[in-house]
């Protein structure tokens, strides 16, 4: 019972921080969400939080095994960013959206490249090695569990279904609903985006 709780608890503080306070403070203000990172971009350079200072940042963690939750969530964010470009272009321009694999036994650097030129070009896919993915993982407060392997060695890795909006300076806004449509991610991104 103990481990369900550890294994969920960060996301008991992230619900807990959605409710309440003012109407224009962010819902994950004064949240620890975020940190450093030195991560691996798909052309084998190092990348690092720093990298993104002056920019709103959506952070996902999937993975590009994954087969249906995965894809669907990133073609939302791509339809996001797609439809700001018309509608609010200037927010469009100040926003990256950030993709970090849970699994990057598999997910090397140029697949992780591939997987995210299929829904934007400005996503950017990042991998490391175990220990660094475990690292933002939890300083991201992400849930990921590599499942038993089926016939073959093929797995899943069960993980938090979660999209960050992060500020300026890499700290938490809210969680986007990313269970929604790509409309329900755009009313946010206009909303928070300054």
């Amino acid at each position: 019972m103990s481990r369900i709780f550890q294994a969920f608890a960060p996301l008991l503080l992230i619900v807990s921080g959605c409710s309440g306070g003012a109407a224009d403070e962010p819902p994950l203000a004064g949240a620890r969400i975020g940190g450093p990172f030195a991560l691996t971009d798909p052309a084998g350079k190092t990348v690092r939080d720093g990298d993104f200072a002056g920019k709103y940042r959506i952070v996902y963690f999937g993975y590009t095994y994954c087969p249906d939750i995965c894809p669907n969530d990133m073609l939302k964010i791509g339809q996001a960013m797609k439809t700001l470009d018309k509608q609010a272009p200037d927010k469009a321009k100040a926003i990256v959206p950030i993709f970090i694999t849970v699994d990057p036994e598999r997910d090397t650097p140029k697949m992780v490249g591939e997987f995210v030129r299929n829904f934007d070009d400005r996503i950017v896919g990042l991998t490391g090695t175990p220990a660094a993915i475990q690292a933002v993982t939890k300083q991201y407060a992400v849930y990921a569990r590599k499942e038993a392997p089926g016939p073959g060695g093929a797995y899943l890795v069960g993980h938090s279904q979660i999209a960050y909006l992060m500020d300026r300076d890499g700290k938490p806004i809210t969680s986007l609903p990313i269970e929604k449509d790509a409309p329900a991610l755009v009313a946010e991104l206009e909303h928070w985006v300054k």
